[in-house]
């Protein structure tokens, strides 16, 4: 941990690359990227039409001859050439020619808990064509562990759950360094895929891309628990014929379309929990689950797992920047390395 440490703080730029967005931290200037992990190209010559926020507003209106692509999937590059295109235009000449001065430049990436070496170098392959001489890597659940402000240096459990678009992370971290971890392949798009295919089948309606997120699905209040309203009007397309058509759909129908994939989660907490020491656990009966990542903002979710559980459920303050921050941080050399000095023989 404290060479790890020591190696970041000679970084001069983080990099965040997720399945929905893309985050960029720099030294000394902070966060300057923020967009959606999307591009636009043109299939006829390959020209890159749009990124980000422009980009992720064509998904679904293009004509035929544009291709809207996500780069990144589940944290892991799987297009590199377009994942450096994409963060090329996204960062601006300006800040490329800052980062271009730096003699010997170093750079910083997050990777999932449980990214093999060939999604890892991928990462790596991304930010060397960006002109980086060394790339560090950090695991995701460190970086936002610590950008949450969790006391992850002590030798008490602290538990943290990144909600991701693709995939959710689940973790007890200990000493600085993470005990007992499991990655889960359900995150916020498949609870989207669950709303959508019960919009279809219940009520013959198909929702534009863009009114997807569960989020937009209507729900104020308490969002998706029982305490929240009963029902929301939305607006769609009638499958059969093809015209735009409005319902006002159950909410109670729709927290039971997507309890399959919180299934899955809560089944993941239950896997870590169990192979945890007793010790560790006992911890968490009083500080819980603190949730991290854009998916984490779900209405009513932290209610759902906290009455699954039984345990705390806390939401970070600005759960979908931690993990960025949490490398700045790094960067900065706000967090103080753990240095455990070995005992003199007596």
């Amino acid at each position: 941990m404290a060479a790890s440490l020591e190696q970041l703080r000679r970084c001069h730029f983080a990099v965040d690359l997720g399945a929905a967005r893309t985050r960029v931290y720099v030294k000394g200037a902070g966060l300057v990227v923020d967009q959606p992990s999307v591009a636009a190209v043109n299939t006829r010559n390959g020209a890159l039409i749009a990124v980000g926020d422009f980009a992720e507003r064509m998904t679904g209106r293009t004509p035929g001859y544009i291709r809207v692509v996500r780069p990144v999937s589940g944290g892991t590059v799987v297009d590199i050439e377009m994942a450096q295109r994409m963060l090329r235009h996204l960062l601006g000449e300006d800040m490329r020619r800052t980062l271009r001065r730096k003699t010997w430049l170093r750079a910083a990436a997050c990777t999932p808990h449980d990214a093999d070496p060939l999604a890892q170098r991928a990462t790596v392959e991304t930010l060397v064509g960006l002109g980086a001489r060394r790339v560090e890597l950090v695991d995701t659940l460190i970086a936002a562990a610590v950008g949450c402000g969790l006391p992850v240096e002590r030798a008490e459990a602290t538990m943290i759950m990144m909600c991701g678009a693709a995939a959710t992370q689940v973790a007890v971290l200990s000493l600085g360094s993470i005990v007992n971890a499991e990655r889960i392949p359900v995150g916020g798009e498949a609870i989207d895929h669950a709303i959508v295919q019960h919009l279809r089948h219940a009520h013959a309606l198909v929702l534009p891309s863009q009114s997807v997120r569960p989020l937009q699905l209507a729900l104020s209040g308490n969002g998706l628990t029982p305490h929240g309203p009963t029902s929301t009007e939305i607006h769609g397309r009638d499958v059969a014929t093809g015209l735009a058509r409005s319902v006002r759909i159950d909410t109670a129908a729709v927290r039971e379309a997507i309890q399959t994939p919180l299934t899955t989660v809560l089944d993941g907490i239950y896997k870590v929990l169990r192979e945890c020491p007793p010790d560790l656990v006992a911890d968490l009966v009083d500080r819980g689950i603190m949730m991290v990542g854009g998916s984490a903002l779900l209405p009513g979710l932290d209610e759902m797992l906290r009455e699954a559980t039984g345990m705390p459920v806390h939401i970070a303050e600005r759960p979908e920047l931690c993990a960025i921050q949490g490398l700045g941080a790094m960067l900065e050399g706000r967090i103080e390395p753990l240095i455990l000095d070995p005992l003199g023989t007596c």
